[in-house]
């Protein structure tokens, strides 16, 4: 059975979605969530399915402490989902291709430090786009430059606030998501 750790600073949705695809299936296990927010939701969730958490500060997380906890673990992949702080080379460099992020536009556009969430939605929304998506990718040592795995775009022409926008891309995210998890580790 194949380890997935995951990487999460906020509600958890895309967490539990991942967790809930894999209770069903044979081929891998979420086996611990970590995350930089001790008031996270993901932390609710994990609790919930029972899986191990690790709370942690910036500075254990850039001073190899984080590292070292993943290391124990040797997952077979790294899933950022919903993750805000920027991923140390450290572990980058020594999970190279097994560390991948999720991002709620179609990069590389509105890609970068700074575009995440609904400042991604509302910057779409602001250029009047026609379509937006999600982009799976690997992490490199920037901000949302690493290799696209899959990416998927949604119309939008009908949405009239970032929050309708975002609740279209959530569908994207919670659909596939999970699937292309599956297929990197099959």
């Amino acid at each position: 059975m194949k380890k997935i750790v995951i990487f999460a600073s906020g509600s958890g949705s895309n967490a539990e979605n991942i967790v809930l695809h894999f209770n069903k299936k044979s081929v891998a296990n979420v086996v611990r969530i970590f995350t930089n927010n001790p008031n996270a939701k993901v932390l609710e969730r994990a609790r919930k399915f029972e899986i191990p958490t690790e709370v942690f500060t910036r500075q254990e997380l850039n001073e190899g402490n984080v590292l070292e906890l993943v290391n124990k673990i040797q997952p077979d992949l790294i899933v950022l989902a919903g993750f805000l702080l920027k991923f140390p080379d450290a572990i980058i460099k020594q999970y190279p291709n097994k560390i991948i992020n999720i991002h709620p536009a179609l990069l590389p556009n509105y890609g970068g430090k700074g575009m995440y969430g609904m400042n991604v939605h509302q910057a779409v929304l602001k250029n009047k786009e026609k379509e937006t998506g999600i982009s799976i990718h690997y992490v490199n040592e920037h901000y949302d430059e690493g290799g696209i795995i899959f990416q998927k775009s949604v119309n939008i022409e009908d949405c009239k606030s970032a929050e309708e926008i975002a609740a279209k891309n959530s569908i994207l995210e919670q659909t596939h998501f999970p699937e292309v998890i599956e297929k990197l580790l099959t």
